[in-house]
């Protein structure tokens, strides 16, 4: 398909937008900031906000990996703007399509049979189809191989955090992302917060000054422990840990990579940096099934004094919480819509918009659909493009650093994990018995990343 399908270019799209109230209700307060910003949207890389994505020509997506996250990424996808269709399926078992096709007959959606496809090569019988966008919402595991093989497909993708699971697979994904790129292929990914307006103009404030130089920051994921999957008797090894990949360190990269990876790449984000090494621990204690931790506290060095304590938990009866804290030199701010002195005032915050009542509302479109509409805009829009795929694998790449020092008890550092030769997961892959270690890491007994 051709790329070009509109006569504006970026530039003039933006300011369309703006004009026609498309970037969002946003209050007075975020509005008078943003006319005043030293940098521009442009020059902070942020994505436009729209209400919905430009109309052009049809585009057809196929959908790798149909669980709930797969589903509820098709759905997002085509409440993204007019003209949007999901026309295939992959998976590897029949049992997740066929739940998958039935959320899809509700809103009178029907995938035909031909193109709905099982197995472990299903997403190269899917690429093989009439597609323009490809949704990766698999395993993570499974993410560089299928990315990969999307771009060389010459498809537009969207993928879900986080971007691989190990050093292998985060090389492989930059690899890609520069191919991408020399094709003028547009790839959006699942962080969310990057597509959310309060989270986008507390940053605007932040790169602007508000709080001066970044010298410190927290992030953490503390919840309840999430599902999990008892193994049947008709299930093999390999049916029963993708099944239960949640679960598995091989198939998700455990949960400082799954969930917390939001968190460290907002500090990655609102610093600007990558840490330069990682100290930490982590421990499991009371998870029912897998061999991940529970917990983890991890120290990431960004240099020159500045640090971030990162630290997440998946354990059940215990205190929660989920955010982000980023200090500096004037004041601090929670990244999300406040900024604050260093004596707790605060001196900036985010106005959300207010119904006719009053009442205040969320923060607009859901981040969810706001991704699918920067990638539907990026491929409608001539001078639009996108590519978020580098930086969302050094996000994961930072996690995986985190991990590795915890189960190793070793500093890691930013060269060592670049660098590591570590890959998870089976050499092949296949229904039946799987042939290799699933012992929980011990700090002190492994030395080799």
């Amino acid at each position: 398909m051709k790329k070009k399908t509109t006569n504006y270019n970026r530039r003039e799209f933006l300011e369309k937008a703006a004009l026609a109230g498309t970037l969002g209700t946003l209050g007075v307060g975020s509005i008078l900031s943003s006319c005043s910003s030293k940098k521009s949207i442009k020059e902070l890389d942020l994505p436009p906000l729209l209400s919905h994505a430009p109309d052009g020509p049809k585009l057809k997506a196929g959908l790798i990996g149909t669980g709930s996250r797969g589903t509820g990424a098709a759905f997002n996808f085509l409440s993204a703007g007019p003209n949007l269709e999901i026309t295939a399926l992959a998976d590897v078992f029949q049992d997740k399509i066929d739940s998958c096709r039935k959320q899809f007959k509700k809103y009178k959606i029907d995938i035909p049979t031909k193109n709905c496809f099982i197995g472990f090569d299903a997403y190269k019988k899917l690429l093989e189809t009439d597609i323009d966008v490809v949704l990766l919402a698999t395993p993570p595991h499974f993410r560089p191989e299928h990315f990969k093989a999307a771009i060389k497909a010459k498809k537009h993708v969207f993928s879900e955090k986080p971007s691989a699971v190990d050093p292998v697979g985060i090389r492989s994904i930059l690899s890609t992302a520069e191919r991408a790129k020399s094709m003028g292929l547009n790839v959006v990914t699942g962080t969310q917060r990057r597509h959310q307006k309060d989270y986008i103009e507390t940053y605007k404030q932040v790169a602007n000054g508000a709080i001066g130089q970044v010298t410190g920051a927290k992030a953490y994921w503390n919840q309840s422990h999430v599902w999990y999957r008892t193994r049947e008797e008709n299930w093999n090894d390999m049916e029963y840990m993708i099944r239960n990949w949640n679960n598995f360190i091989w198939l998700s990269g455990d949960h400082i990579l799954d969930t917390h990876v939001h968190n460290i790449d907002i500090v990655n984000w609102f610093s600007g940096k990558y840490p330069k090494s990682a100290i930490g621990y982590g421990s499991r204690v009371r998870r029912n099934t897998g061999n991940q931790y529970d917990f983890f506290s991890v120290d990431f060095d960004y240099g020159n004094g500045f640090s971030s304590h990162s630290m997440c938990r998946q354990i059940d009866s215990c205190a929660n919480g989920v955010g982000e804290i980023v200090v500096g030199t004037k004041g601090y701010t929670n990244c999300r819509n406040r900024i604050y002195d260093h004596n707790g005032t605060v001196v900036w915050e985010y106005e959300y918009p207010k119904d006719k009542e009053g009442k205040t509302q969320n923060a607009g479109i859901t981040a969810y659909v706001q991704e699918h509409i920067h990638l539907v805009a990026a491929i409608r829009t001539e001078g639009m493009y996108v590519n978020e795929a580098e930086r969302t694998a050094l996000s994961t790449l930072t996690a995986i650093m985190g991990r590795e020092a915890a189960y190793t008890g070793k500093r890691i550092t930013w060269e060592e994990i670049m660098n590591s030769k570590l890959r998870l997961g089976p050499s092949e892959y296949k229904m039946g018995p799987v042939n290799m270690p699933f012992e929980v890491p011990k700090p002190g007994t492994s030395v080799k990343i």
